[in-house]
């Protein structure tokens, strides 16, 4: 069979999906989830283990990833003045789209009129949690510990003190060559395991697509049926409208090539539910399929996933319009504004807080006057809704990087254009090479003898 027949990794892993959501389908419709043996040793055995085992593995490799890659970049930049203007344009264009994100959800849900005259009971308790302030937010994105930021995955402070330390070996000069070197191998190898873990990606999403599908169901949504359609309808709006306007008018690429590349990231997005969990995709596509400079990459995919909220706005704009409607709270413009402002700090203030979107949306409602327990009535549908706003947020990472790329001349265009470029399959990983092996061992051995 010739080499151009063989399948790649994103038809394997697109693959892997449907054949995740048939599956869970038919363990759903048939009722075969209410079988003990099928929910205890396949549902939330099998599934369970290996979909978290990948979602792990994908969160293993975020820190050291980041932490390379961003000292890299820095030193690849060699000019901190360029440092400060992908910054400056990263957050303006995050803050943006999300601005835009909110205010486009909430003009299509009053639109629709959801949830007039619906009278639901919740049946699901929601406790808001308590958010950081925004001053703390600010104070907390420099570390008192950068291992500890580093163990627990803190990403502002994580790249913070990576950028300090990639200006630090800048300024520190010719003496820093060996540590610099250094980081690029440790960079090259990240990448590599990355390519390795990608190896059993079409397994892992299947494992994690039919979990969530057997479990959610069809009734769920049924039930929420305006909600859900309405929130799908306005984050497929963002990410194929409003997003791609933003890539044309800014970068004057082609949205067609963006979406045909970005494919694989959004389902991994989707499966995991994670934007930082998908930072090593999201990493190796924007690099590797768009051409964008890992100097810019490695500071605006990180950056990205901790404060760009365009999926989660969406649906705090949505979700509001909903609930306003079921308990008949007249909001009017002064109110709808309020959300979106409240939205785009929160989208800073809530950065590295697990459950963001709930959380994020409790804050919401408190600020406007609507009951908190309403949440309960989306909290059902919030799992599914939440992979496919991840999806969202994700596009959303990897439009800001290749927009701010082209504009500081850091995106090769010839890349962008390839249909084919970065294209992987398990060939990728590669093969071990015996005559670097060998030496390898020698290497080890002979300095095994000078420790004797």
């Amino acid at each position: 069979m010739s080499e151009k027949k063989k399948m790649s990794l994103t038809v394997k892993v697109l693959l892997g999906m449907a054949l995740g959501i048939l599956v869970g389908l038919v363990l759903n419709l048939t009722g075969l989830i209410s079988n003990s043996f099928v929910d205890t040793y396949i549902v939330n055995g099998l599934f369970h283990v290996v979909g978290k085992m990948f979602v792990n593995a994908l969160k293993m490799l975020v820190v050291p990833l980041v932490f390379f890659s961003l000292i890299c970049g820095v030193c690849g930049i060699g000019d901190i003045r360029m440092l400060g203007r992908v910054g400056g344009k990263s957050f303006a264009l995050y803050m943006m789209t999300t601005a835009i994100a909110i205010a486009t959800a909430i003009i299509i849900a009053v639109s629709f009129g959801i949830g007039k005259g619906m009278n639901v009971d919740s049946a699901a308790a929601f406790t808001g949690k308590e958010s950081p302030p925004l001053t703390q937010v600010l104070i907390d994105i420099i570390p008192t510990n950068p291992v500890k930021s580093m163990a627990q995955g803190d990403m502002l402070p994580l790249i913070f003190f990576s950028i300090l330390l990639g200006i630090s070996m800048l300024l520190v000069g010719r003496k820093a060559k060996p540590f610099v070197e250094g980081a690029e191998i440790a960079n090259e190898i990240m990448m590599k395991m990355v390519n390795i873990v990608m190896a059993v990606a079409p397994y892992a999403v299947f494992a994690l697509i039919a979990k969530a599908v057997a479990t959610l169901g069809l009734d769920l949504l049924a039930s929420l049926a305006g909600y859900v359609l309405v929130l799908v309808g306005a984050l497929m709006f963002h990410l194929f409208i409003t997003l791609m306007i933003v890539l044309k008018v800014f970068s004057g690429l082609s949205p067609a090539m963006f979406l045909k590349k970005i494919r694989n990231v959004q389902v991994f997005a989707f499966s995991t539910a994670s934007s930082n969990a998908t930072i090593p995709v999201t990493m190796r596509t924007v690099t590797e399929r768009f051409g964008v400079n890992n100097s810019v990459a490695s500071f605006t995919v990180p950056f990205g996933a901790t404060i760009n909220m365009d999926g989660t706005a969406i649906m705090q704009g949505v979700a509001t319009v909903f609930i306003a409607n079921v308990y008949n709270v007249e909001l009017g413009v002064g109110g709808y504004l309020t959300v979106i402002l409240m939205s785009v700090l929160a989208s800073i203030g809530t950065a590295g807080v697990p459950g963001v979107g709930l959380i994020m949306l409790s804050m919401v409602f408190t600020q406007v006057g609507l009951p908190v327990e309403g949440i309960g009535l989306v909290l059902g549908v919030d799992r599914l809704m939440d992979m496919i706003r991840t999806a969202v947020n994700v596009s959303g990472d990897a439009t800001v990087s290749t927009v701010v790329a082209k504009s500081e001349g850091k995106l090769d265009i010839d890349v962008y254009n390839d249909p084919l470029a970065g294209t992987h399959n398990e060939e990728d990983i590669g093969e071990f090479d015996a005559e670097v092996e060998k030496e390898m061992a020698e290497a080890i051995e002979a300095a095994h003898k000078r420790d004797r």
